[in-house]
């Protein structure tokens, strides 16, 4: 992206210049990656992440029970899977909302593709993807995105399993959520920002880790070397990608620098983005969280409903790019 051209010229600059390394030689290549990588993500979010939670203030619990409430089924899903686009990027906080979001009365299969599309289908998301691959890879990881949160959120709807709930969840179902006051301009702002500053705080040893994993495999990995042992050709890439992705825990800003390593290296797109999607989607942690509100019965019915989908993207995106 132009608007990074600068950044660019600082990571040549530290690297070549200030360290004196030589040019197109693994050490070179890998830290001048993890430079660039590292500020323009940090950038990326900073922007993307106070922007939209500013927005956010406009949309409290009671709009959004009732925006979610009333709608034929597989409608409720879709604007419930749209809404998690504009919502935050982590699975152990989309946990709380997804909540929030039953106990106000919102129908579980609508509250199903919420707590998918939240973590992985989001702002920060789209704004990486379309700075790795432009918007034709975005666009199509976001309705992908959609699509799973969508029809994960109506097979579990028209399941009836609301009795696999705990206890505590169910009793709180009350229909109705508590009006919030209106905020005043400053207030959204010092909201935004307070918001920004938590998320970064977070996040930042997640990138790090996920910056330094693609600066290796971008400087040392050999091109071609992962596309012979899982390239789009092998059946067996995407569901190991899958499976391989869900013990693991990362945000989207720290998952996305493997991604674009990955890729470059040769591993065919749907394979990557199988590989991301369980990650964010479906991570340990998240399961451990859901225990708290949800049987385990239940909880492997969501992880198996949308781990299909993740594959079935996967495959798709292999034959389609």
């Amino acid at each position: 992206m132009p608007i990074f051209y600068p950044v660019q010229l600082l990571a040549d600059w530290i690297v070549y210049f200030a360290l004196g390394l030589q040019h197109e030689t693994h050490l070179a290549d890998s830290l001048n990656f993890f430079i660039f990588d590292v500020i323009k993500i940090f950038i990326l979010l900073a922007v993307v992440v106070y922007l939209v939670s500013f927005l956010r203030t406009y949309l409290p619990a009671e709009k959004v029970r009732k925006f979610l409430s009333g709608k034929p089924a597989v409608i409720g899903n879709i604007l419930a899977a749209l809404l998690g686009i504009a919502t935050p990027f982590c699975t152990c906080s989309a946990v709380p909302l997804f909540l929030g979001l039953v106990q106000a009365g919102v129908p579980l299969g609508a509250a199903f593709s919420f707590l998918v599309s939240s973590p992985m289908v989001n702002e920060v998301a789209l704004i990486l993807l379309f700075g790795l691959f432009g918007w034709k890879i975005a666009l199509l990881y976001a309705a992908s995105g959609v699509f799973i949160a969508t029809v994960s959120g109506f097979v579990i709807g028209h399941m009836r399993i609301e009795h696999l709930l705990e206890d505590f969840v169910l009793k709180g179902r009350s229909g109705e959520s508590a009006k919030m006051p209106r905020m005043t301009t400053k207030a959204r702002r010092s909201y935004a920002w307070s918001y920004t500053r938590d998320v970064i705080e977070k996040v930042w040893p997640y990138i790090l880790l996920g910056v330094g994993a693609g600066a290796l495999i971008h400087g040392y990995v050999p091109v071609g070397f992962l596309a012979a042992y899982a390239g789009a050709d092998k059946w067996y890439a995407v569901p190991l990608a899958t499976f391989l992705g869900m013990p693991l825990y990362a945000n989207v800003a720290g998952i996305m620098p493997l991604v674009g390593a990955l890729t470059e290296k040769g591993l065919a797109m749907g394979t990557v983005l199988s590989f991301m999607m369980s990650v964010t989607g479906l991570s340990f942690p998240e399961f451990v969280i859901l225990k708290k509100v949800m049987k385990t019965k239940l909880i492997v019915i969501f992880a198996a409903v949308v781990c299909v989908g993740i594959m079935l993207t996967g495959y798709l995106f292999n034959v389609v790019i």
